[in-house]
């Protein structure tokens, strides 16, 4: 089977509209969450986010781009455009057939849904935008992503909620490992902060009203954000011989179904999908210097996320360093695993831990090597960026250091 590396990073998320700022917010352990800036904000009873700020979408797009393009797919467009320069790549000739997209996003153009709702049942218009269709689906984004860079290979949306982007950038990476493809642009994106997008989530009273705080005993929920990560995978060889800088290897991937409840999450589930990474990645417990948590900050993930690392890991667990960073860019639903994987990139390359931030007291229930409030300086060999979803569907990467 063939190797498989980063060759490429790019972000736009409420820490930094790039890598280097996002990588240097997560080192400051600094927090993008602040109050939301949305239309009828008055009306929600959740009024914090961790919102995208300075985003000036008419300067970066024309108005014909504009009329396709939902702030997901903006948001993607930018982290793409980013990572491509990054990796050097250009996908014309027989690369552009031999290389794909693949992304994760769980509601997709939530925005252009809101939007049009909004245009005909408050307003009473009678039509919306001819682009509507074209605008909010959730493949929008990866089509638009391959006309932008002539990638004429598999190009798909993956949509399992806050699993997304781990599932996208696991079959991304299996692609590659199987020789059916060179290289992979693959992450995610979601952009749900809207009136609607809000008050769906407030329905399940699993949110924060102030701030997140993972794996602390006084957690009281989650905190959306938004954005974008997208990755360039590639072939190993192919990488090599072209001489192009390598930011990490991806070395496993595995995923799993509970099969139980629609909402609340299984050691078991979990925990096979982070033995399954390791297994896939040849790696031991032992092995492991970081992991980074989905840590959502609501009771249940953070007790069941404990309790299925220290199954995995047992006596070993102390010697692992976790860390949650959604206290500081917000639960990104299908775009979160992708700018986590971020996080991971940074404890590989440059041996800072992002910390969990926020965090008060002690939970006996999540005792682990919990990096709190400050980074943490260690090397960093690999690496595990967890994902568990709602309906029970658990993806798991593991990353090498370059």
């Amino acid at each position: 089977m063939r190797r498989v590396v980063i060759t490429g990073a790019g972000t736009v998320n409420a820490l930094a509209h790039d890598v280097a700022g996002t990588f240097a917010a997560m080192a400051e352990g600094r927090c993008g969450i602040g109050p939301l800036d949305v239309p009828d904000a008055e009306r929600l009873q959740i009024r914090v986010g961790a919102q995208v700020q300075g985003w000036d979408s008419a300067a970066r797009f024309d108005r014909g781009q504009l009329a396709l393009y939902d702030r997901f797919t903006q948001f993607t467009l930018e982290a793409a455009r980013q990572a491509v320069a990054q990796s050097g790549l250009v996908f014309d000739g027989a690369l552009g057939f031999e290389s794909g997209v693949i992304l994760g996003t769980a509601a997709g153009g939530m925005t252009t849904w809101d939007e049009s709702y909004r245009a005909v049942y408050a307003e009473g218009k009678n039509r919306v935008h001819p682009f509507v269709v074209p605008k909010l689906m959730n493949s929008a984004a990866a089509s638009h992503v391959s006309m932008a860079y002539g990638v004429k290979g598999p190009v798909f949306t993956v949509s399992s909620a806050c699993a997304s982007s781990n599932h996208a950038m696991g079959l991304a990476f299996q692609m590659i490992r199987a020789g059916t493809v060179t290289a992979m642009l693959t992450g995610g994106s979601e952009a749900m902060l809207c009136f609607g997008g809000i008050k769906a989530w407030e329905g399940l009273r699993v949110m924060s009203p102030d701030v997140c705080r993972p794996f602390s005993a006084d957690r009281n929920g989650m905190v959306q954000g938004e954005g974008a990560a997208v990755f360039v995978f590639e072939d190993y060889e192919h990488a090599r011989a072209r001489g192009a800088v390598i930011l990490a290897e991806v070395a496993g991937f595995a995923m799993t179904s509970d099969a139980g409840d629609i909402v609340m999450p299984s050691v078991e589930g979990a925990g096979r999908a982070i033995a399954g990474a390791l297994r896939d990645a040849g790696m031991t417990a032992a092995d492991v210097g970081y992991v980074n948590a989905h840590g959502t900050g609501t009771a249940a993930n953070d007790r069941v996320e404990s309790a299925a690392l220290r199954a995995v890991f047992g006596a070993e667990v102390g010697g692992v360093a976790v860390s949650s960073t959604k206290a500081m860019h917000g639960h990104v639903i299908g775009g979160t695993g992708a700018i986590e994987l971020l996080a991971c990139l940074m404890a590989l390359q440059d041996g800072v831990i992002a910390p969990t931030i926020n965090h008060r007291v002690a939970d006996p229930d999540c005792a682990l090597d919990l990096v709190l409030n400050v980074a943490r300086e260690a090397r960093v060999d690999t690496a595990l960026s967890n994902a568990f979803a709602f309906g029970g569907l658990n993806a798991v990467l593991a990353l090498r250091r370059a």
